[in-house]
C-alpha cells in the first residue's frame, strides 16, 4: 500500500451564519472555488494532475446542490478534466472526502487528489435538504429522530457534566480561539475571502466572542428543553430507565455556532510531490468511520477513536495532539474523560464554540489545524474526530513527517 501524504491544506475564515455575516453574499460555489485558486496558487502544481475533489456538503440542495464540487472546479480555472463529487454524511462530510481522498491514493488508483467542504449556512439553512430520516413516518416509527441538541443533553446526562462544567468548557474555547487568532497561529491555513470586485471581504474568523465569561453563559437559557417536551426527552429516557429526566443543560453558548466557510486539503503519492516540486508536511496514516445508536448520535468519536488505534497498532498515550469537534461541549468533554486525556492536548486553539462549525467543511478544516499545530510545537501524531447525526462518526490519523 502506497504514502498518502499531505501536501497542504487552506481554508477559508469562519463568517458568521447570518444575513449580516461577512460572508453572506458570497455564493458557496465562490467560496469552495476560492479555497481551490489559493491550494493551486500555494503549490505550483499543474490542476491536470488532480484526478479528483470531493466536497463535503451536508445540505446538497439549491445553491448547495447539483454536484458543487465540479462546478468549483471549472470556476477555480482547473480546467474541464478534473472531475468533482460532493458528499452528504452529515459533520464528518469533509473529513471523509480527505479520507477518500487518501484512500485512493494509498490503493495506487490516483496520483493526486483534493479532499475539503463547504457550507454556506447563512444562505442553505439546515434543514433544508428534508429527508426521511426527519419526515417519513415509517422511518421514524422505528428509528425515531434525536434531536442532536437533545441527544447531547442525555449525553451529558448520562456522564453527569453540569451546567457549570459544560459553560466552563465553552469559555475556554472562546479564549484559547481569541488568544490562536490574536498570536497568527491560524495564519498558515487562512486565505482571506473576496468579492467580485476582488475586494477582501473577510480575512479573520468572525464569530470568535473573546469577552465571553462563565458568568454570562449561565444567563442563556437551555436551548432543547422545548424539543425535550415535545417528546423527544421520553425517546431519550425510553433507552435509559434509570433516568428520572434529562437535564438540559446546554445554550447557544456551549454548542458549536453557526457559520459560512469552506476548506481544501491537498492529498497526493511520493511521486506526484516529486513531479511538482513539493515536500509533504503530513502523512494520512489511517482512518475508521462506524455508526452506533442513533439516540445517542454524538456519541460516536470515543468507539471511533478506540477503532482508529486498535487498526493503526497505537494506544491513546501515543497520540500528542487531538483535534474534537465542539458540536456540543460535552463531546470533548466526554472524550477526555473516557481517554483520561490532559485538556492542555485537546482542542488547544479553540474549536467550534468559538469558531464555528460550517457543516460539510468543518472536517477539513481540522486536518488543517492539526498539522499546523503539529508543526508549530514540533509534535508527531495527532487524531482528527467528528460526531455526526444518526449515530455515526469519523476519525483520523495524521502523522507529521
Amino acid at each position: 500500500m502506497n504514502d498518502a501524504y499531505l501536501y497542504d491544506a487552506v481554508r477559508t475564515p469562519r463568517g458568521k451564519g447570518r444575513p449580516s455575516g461577512a460572508l453572506h453574499e458570497i455564493t458557496p460555489v465562490s467560496l469552495a472555488a476560492q479555497t481551490l485558486q489559493a491550494l493551486r496558487e500555494r503549490n505550483g502544481f499543474d490542476p491536470r494532475a488532480i484526478e479528483d475533489v470531493g466536497l463535503g456538503v451536508v445540505m446538497p440542495c439549491g445553491e448547495q446542490g447539483a454536484d458543487l464540487a465540479r462546478t468549483a472546479v471549472l470556476a477555480a480555472g482547473f480546467g474541464d478534466t478534473v472531475p468533482g463529487y460532493q458528499l452528504n454524511r452529515y459533520c464528518v462530510s469533509g473529513l471523509d472526502t480527505v479520507n477518500q481522498a487518501a484512500a485512493s491514493v494509498m490503493a495506487g488508483l490516483t496520483e493526486a487528489a483534493i479532499g475539503g467542504g463547504v457550507e454556506s449556512m447563512s444562505r442553505v439553512p439546515i434543514g433544508s435538504d428534508g429527508g426521511a430520516i426527519y419526515t417519513d413516518p415509517a422511518i421514524t416509527r422505528h428509528y425515531p429522530y434525536m434531536p442532536n441538541g437533545v441527544a447531547a443533553d442525555l449525553i451529558a446526562t448520562l456522564e453527569g457534566f453540569t451546567r457549570e462544567a459544560i459553560d466552563a468548557y465553552a469559555a475556554q474555547s472562546q479564549h484559547r480561539a481569541a488568544q490562536a487568532r490574536a498570536q497568527g497561529l491560524f495564519s498558515r491555513s487562512l486565505v482571506p475571502v473576496r468579492n467580485t470586485l476582488g475586494e477582501i471581504v473577510l480575512a479573520q474568523d468572525e464569530a470568535i466572542r473573546a469577552e465571553t465569561t462563565p458568568a454570562e453563559l449561565a444567563k442563556l437559557a437551555p436551548a432543547f428543553a422545548a424539543a425535550g417536551k415535545l417528546g423527544f426527552d421520553a425517546i431519550a429516557l425510553r433507552g435509559h430507565p434509570a433516568l428520572e429526566g434529562v437535564a438540559h443543560v446546554h445554550t447557544s453558548g456551549n454548542a458549536s455556532a453557526i457559520v459560512d466557510g469552506a476548506a481544501a486539503v491537498l492529498i497526493g503519492s511520493e511521486r506526484f510531490g516529486q513531479l511538482n516540486g513539493l515536500q509533504p508536511r503530513a502523512r494520512l496514516r489511517h482512518f475508521a468511520s462506524l455508526a452506533s445508536d442513533p439516540v445517542m448520535s454524538l456519541g460516536g468519536p470515543v468507539p471511533v477513536t478506540r477503532k482508529l488505534l486498535a487498526r493503526a497498532g497505537l494506544t491513546i498515550a501515543d497520540i500528542d495532539l487531538f483535534e474534537v469537534n465542539e458540536a456540543f461541549a460535552v463531546v470533548p468533554l466526554a472524550y477526555q474523560r473516557a481517554f483520561d486525556i490532559d485538556p492542555e492536548r485537546v482542542n488547544v486553539n479553540g474549536g467550534a464554540i468559538a469558531l464555528g462549525h460550517p457543516l460539510g467543511a468543518t472536517g477539513a478544516m481540522l486536518v488543517g489545524t492539526m498539522i499546523d499545530e503539529l508543526e508549530r510545537r514540533g509534535l508527531r501524531r495527532g487524531i482528527v474526530t467528528l460526531c455526526a447525526a444518526a449515530g455515526q462518526a469519523t476519525a483520523t490519523l495524521i502523522e507529521r513527517v
